[in-house]
């Protein structure tokens, strides 16, 4: 399915979609078959009419059914958890299936409420709106954790998130309140059916937490006219990323609470101390960075944060097609350089592997934004012929007819000495990442069981605790145990690291890559890529052609750029014609 609410959907997300509707479905006839068998003299017993009891158990109904969608809530957006890499997926790529069941279950849940306020209101119980019982449901709990569920989907609709992206980001955080008055609401056995998901969520997110709280050393940014900027920071070496991972980044001179995400386009076999991504001024926050990086002030450092990196498993499917087919617009040309520089590596590493002649097609509006080409060579210290690699750029510059010689500025390179307590971009548990991951879950969930054993144990047996005050020091345990656990798991691998750590903040010039930031245009890398390149002034990519005449047996084609630009490759791909064209479209590009 290429256009429709649901935007690019292949069969087998379509096929798992249908099911889990299929599964609420079962489940909504299953509790009402079982409600309903006697609800006559439920009713008579209850002083209701029958229609009165049936909306009642209606409404509870949908929220049972509503916790089946909470149970599978909060997988898709949790970044470095297992689960996702098991089966495939990159966090960037499942946040549509958390979006998915988001609204599904928000719309149960506002049915719900909706049902009991009519129920209350019909019955002459509305005082039942206010009711937080100390054994039973609270009912006044359930309201406030549905008014900030509303909250958030409100947001998070796409006509409202895309103009006001910031008001949709600080709403999200609602979530945490959600969760909490939703525990309260139900007690805590019955919210246990999202335990799986909100525990790895929970260890995810504070993991994070602590990761984003180190300042990583900055070493250096390229500037380019097109106001593009190139951060390069120093990495680990046990740092591993595939084509296209993303990184969140945070600058506290411009905003201490935003993180954004970007694409890494260095690559973790060709520059293996360095990391670096692109980011192009096209919004408020990363235009005021690129001033800051542009100002002709002098800068000692330069503070930066990042959450990452985050990025599908490691795939060899781009090697089994006969040609790469890369389709971008504007700044979604950021994915397929760490692709092409993958490639690159492969191609000159003499690896008996066969490399795909790749076919890049990139729009530009101006002239000024083929600078973002250059990016395609790395910035190392040796010099890569990029000769070795069949590659073809076909450039496309459509509000312009001819070339600007103006345009023509040499890239500027800042350098940035590091800071005493910068480090380098490092594994936020170490090269063991998932043993120690693995370690945090088990040991966290037995000190959690434990501390609820502790409570059960030794408290007064005369004194019943409120359901609530229960529901709260459970909750108080499991975030007390994975702190503890995640900290001393987070000291460890800190303390492992520290050499590395001296060498970096030892370092007063620039390093070896860094040598050969201000590329020669003489250079034969650089004079390689311009005989690959192909500039069209004044028009755009003819993409049914260009598609439909690739005689090779497999030919993979992967769009990234403009959401209309992805429906229309995919509407080529999906048509029938051509059955050696397979298509991937890279939804999320910064």
């Amino acid at each position: 399915m290429v256009k429709g609410p649901l935007g690019i959907v292949s069969w087998m997300e379509l096929s798992f979609l249908t099911m889990f509707v299929v599964l609420l479905a079962w489940s909504t006839t299953s509790y009402l078959n079982g409600m309903f068998t006697h609800i006559d003299q439920m009713a008579s017993r209850s002083g209701l009419l029958v229609w009165e009891a049936k909306l009642e158990m209606s409404g509870l109904t949908l929220g049972l059914v509503g916790n089946i969608c909470l149970a599978f809530l909060f997988f898709p957006v949790t970044r470095g958890s297992s689960v996702l890499r098991l089966i495939g997926l990159s966090s960037e790529a499942s946040i549509k299936y958390h979006i998915w069941v988001g609204h599904i279950a928000m719309t149960i849940f506002t049915a719900h409420g909706l049902c009991y306020l009519v129920f209350w209101a019909k019955t002459e119980q509305l005082s039942q709106v206010l009711k937080w019982g100390k054994i039973e449901v609270s009912n006044m709990a359930g309201e406030i954790g549905l008014v900030c569920g509303l909250g958030m989907w409100a947001t998070s609709l796409p006509q409202i998130r895309r103009k006001m992206f910031e008001l949709f980001y600080y709403t999200h955080h609602l979530y945490i309140l959600f969760i909490v008055f939703f525990v309260f609401h139900v007690g805590f056995s019955y919210a246990c059916i999202m335990l799986p998901g909100f525990y790895l969520f929970l260890i995810d997110r504070y993991l994070r937490f602590l990761q984003s709280q180190q300042r990583v050393s900055l070493v250096a940014a390229r500037i380019l006219p097109c106001q593009t900027v190139e951060l390069n920071f120093c990495k680990s070496p046990e740092v591993n990323h595939s084509p296209r991972s993303i990184i969140f980044v945070n600058v506290p001179a411009i905003s201490k609470l935003q993180w954004h995400p970007f694409t890494i386009t260095s690559n973790s076999n060709m520059d293996t101390d360095k990391l670096s991504m692109v980011v192009k001024s096209e919004g408020r926050w990363s235009s005021d960075l690129y001033q800051k990086l542009s100002s002709p002030l002098p800068m000692d450092g330069f503070q930066v944060s990042i959450e990452g990196p985050y990025g599908p498993p490691a795939s060899t499917h781009l090697l089994r097609h006969d040609i790469l087919v890369l389709l971008s617009g504007g700044s979604g040309i950021t994915p397929f350089i760490s692709i092409i520089r993958e490639l690159l590596f492969k191609a000159s590493s003499g690896s008996s592997t066969r490399i795909p002649h790749i076919l890049l097609i990139c729009a530009f509006k101006k002239s000024i934004d083929l600078a973002m080409l250059e990016l395609i060579l790395p910035v190392s210290g040796t010099t890569v012929d990029i000769s070795c690699l069949q590659l073809q750029i076909e450039a496309y510059v459509t509000r312009e007819k001819g070339a600007d010689e103006d345009n023509h500025k040499p890239l500027q390179t800042v350098w940035f000495k590091p800071n005493a307590i910068d480090a380098p971009v490092s594994a936020i548990l170490g090269p063991n990442s998932w043993l120690c991951l693995g370690l945090i879950i088990s040991s966290s969930f037995v000190m959690f069981l434990l501390l609820i054993a502790i409570l059960s144990r030794y408290h007064n047996s005369n004194m019943v605790y409120a359901s609530s005050a229960t529901a709260g020091f459970y909750m108080l345990f499991m975030c007390l145990a994975i702190s503890m656990t995640a900290n001393a798991t987070f000291l460890w691998n800190k303390k492992q690291n520290r050499k590395r750590l001296r060498q970096i903040r030892n370092m007063d010039t620039p390093p070896a890559w860094f040598n050969n930031g201000d590329r020669e245009l003489e250079s034969l890398p650089y004079q390689s890529l311009l005989q690959a390149t192909n500039v069209h002034y004044g028009q755009r990519p003819d993409l049914k052609k260009i598609l439909f005449e690739r005689k090779e047996s497999s030919v993979g084609v992967i769009a990234s750029g403009p959401r209309e630009m992805r429906q229309e490759v995919a509407a080529i791909c999906s048509s029938g014609l051509a059955d050696n064209l397979q298509f991937e479209s890279i939804s999320f590009t910064w």
